[in-house]
């Protein structure tokens, strides 16, 4: 079977090719690379510490999707970076040195610990969400919905009640996809708060800790059942909440916006994520292959490595359940994460670990991984992902957000 020959599942479309930018690789890593200045909200911005040119391949591939499914579309993708004279450097965009945008240690170049590029990445998103809007999306995040129709029927529509694009998880956010227009009052509220953990103790150069912050009290920690095994020793599930808490501690900010009641600002964060956050199911929306697989990375990556059956064969076992993950997620999910920080000390092996440390594994045609490939390329769904409705929660705080309680 042809590389661009591969089943289109129900429920999907192949994009006008005049609507795609077809270009060679090279040409859309240049325009990449040599970014535009922004005019206007239709920006994804994407960030790597060390440049678009030193990112793993796979990641390459997954953001050059973005660009040839979205630039003819008026979007304008860009990978930003802290690498000295380079035109994508984030100073080249925010102004590093403004508190009220940057801690300090972020500005010094000072960010430790052993997530410290994840942090790094996470403190870009906000400042350029509120100065410019947009899509901010992790590298290792694989889009397969209608993102331009999306946006077009939500934030981007003055009769949507639709202010904020993410995903729900189990209540909150994942800051691996966020959306919204410049200046959205709940993220900048979300930043306000995000600072002031940082800001602790004189200013923190990690986020070790920070879930047991008095300005995060109420709010609950990250859920998890898993242990790991380190040296001998295992880390048990609590000792694990609070790790995984303190690795997304942006996620429990975004939690404790969602679940604050402050009369004194006009603030109402149950009532906001009810009315105002189109928030798709992160499970089916953007983690399927791992539910498929039950979280075996290694699963994963032999299932995606396999060959479609040529003209004449018999689908086997395994070929039927790697059709079954591709076509479900082309027809259900609006991305796919590859996962590759904390989640690796869990689980070891994830999908996107694995094509990582086998180069050129994700791009072989002919094989599921390939068929998925495409299909984040030159395939749209014809319908839009239905939002999971977040209810309004009784507020975990009552008060000015930076009072400690």
């Amino acid at each position: 079977m042809g590389s661009l020959n591969y089943p289109l599942p129900r429920g999907l479309h192949a994009i006008p090719p005049e609507s795609l930018d077809t270009r060679p690789d090279a040409e859309v890593d240049r325009d990449i690379s040599r970014p535009k200045p922004v005019s206007g909200e239709k920006n994804v911005w994407f960030f790597w510490h060390a440049g678009y040119g030193a990112m793993h391949p796979y990641t390459k591939r997954n953001v050059r999707a973005w660009h040839r499914r979205l630039a003819k579309r008026g979007w304008t993708v860009r990978v930003l970076d802290r690498a000295p004279g380079s035109p994508c450097n984030v100073a080249n965009f925010l102004d590093v040195s403004d508190p009220r945008a940057f801690p300090r240690a972020f500005a010094d170049g000072a960010v430790r610990g052993r997530y410290a590029a994840q942090h790094v990445s996470d403190l870009v998103r906000w400042p350029l969400l509120l100065r410019y809007g947009g899509v901010y999306a992790d590298v290792g995040l694989l889009q397969i919905g209608d993102l331009d129709r999306l946006w077009n029927e939500t934030v981007a529509d003055p009769a949507s009640p639709f202010e904020v694009l993410s995903y729900n998880v189990n209540g909150g956010l994942a800051n691996y996809f966020l959306a919204c227009r410049a200046g959205n009052p709940f993220f900048e509220r979300c930043h306000r708060l995000f600072l002031a953990l940082w800001a602790e103790d004189g200013g923190k150069t990690s986020t070790d800790g920070m879930h047991a912050s008095p300005l995060l009290k109420g709010a609950p920690l990250m859920s998890s059942s898993a242990t790991i095994q380190e040296d001998g020793n295992t880390i048990g599930p609590d000792k694990v909440q609070k790790m995984l808490s303190d690795y997304i501690v942006q996620g429990q900010a975004t939690l404790m916006v969602m679940g604050l009641v402050d009369d004194e600002d006009g603030w109402d964060g149950p009532r906001y994520a009810a009315d105002h956050i189109y928030a798709i199911d992160y499970m089916v929306g953007s983690q399927l292959i791992n539910e498929f697989t039950n979280w075996d990375g290694k699963k994963a990556f032999e299932l995606m490595s396999l060959p479609l059956p040529k003209d004449g064969e018999i689908e086997s076992a395994e070929q039927k359940q790697a059709r079954e993950i591709v076509e479900a997620c082309l027809q259900k999910s609006f991305g796919f994460k590859l996962a590759h920080g904390l989640i690796i000390r869990v689980f070891r092996y994830t999908l996107g670990s694995l094509w990582r440390d086998h180069e050129g594994s994700d791009d072989v045609p002919g094989t599921y991984a390939h068929w998925l490939r495409h299909a984040t390329t030159y395939w749209n769904q014809d319908e839009l992902p239905p939002a999971l409705r977040f209810p309004v929660i009784e507020p975990f705080k009552r008060g000015p957000l930076l009072r400690e309680e």
